[in-house]
């Protein structure tokens, strides 16, 4: 297997808490990053893959003959969007 040297630079709490794990597991501290960078690329493809699969054969046309259906009321209580909120503005915090 070949291997690439990335230099990394932790925040000191996520490092301390990454060798914490670490040495839980019985691994070094480069094994645990390399496996939890593993898993996230690993869940991230999977989910990318899932989506593509899901979306293969269908147009935003659709999507908006879709949602033209949702009726036009009031949210129910506690899916309001917060005080404030305007498209672009993010979640609103």
């Amino acid at each position: 297997m070949s291997k690439a040297t990335y230099p990394l630079k932790l925040p000191t709490s996520i490092k301390r808490a990454a060798a914490r794990l670490a040495k839980e597991d019985g691994v070094s501290l480069n094994q645990w990053i390399a496996t939890a960078v593993a898993q996230k690329v690993g869940a991230v493809e999977t989910a990318a893959e899932f989506f593509k699969r899901r979306a293969e054969g269908h147009s935003l046309d659709q999507l908006d003959e879709i949602l033209a259906r949702v009726p036009h009321r009031a949210p129910e209580p506690g899916d309001e969007l917060p005080e404030g909120w305007t498209p672009g503005s993010g979640d609103g915090r």
